[in-house]
């Protein structure tokens, strides 16, 4: 796994998991302030698509997590 798929696996369970604690009809709900973390993680990934900067990349990188599994090749993605 790689750094990307990473990141996408971390905001999505962070999501999931910020939803059933924070939404009313979950059987897990603990508060409506977990939305705030669905709304930071949202946000998060917006400012990631614009500036390229993720502190979370940085942190799996110094972890040893490679940055691409080369799968398209050595030309690179079309």
């Amino acid at each position: 796994m790689n750094v990307e798929r990473c990141i996408r696996f971390f905001a999505g369970l962070m999501i999931l998991l910020s939803l059933a604690l924070g939404v009313q009809a979950s059987p897990v709900f603990v508060s409506a302030n977990f939305l705030w973390l669905t709304a930071f993680v949202g946000a998060n990934l917006f400012q990631f698509s614009l500036t390229n900067f993720c502190p979370l990349a940085i942190l799996l990188k110094k972890l040893g997590v490679p940055e691409s599994s080369g799968s398209c090749g050595k030309g690179g993605c079309a």
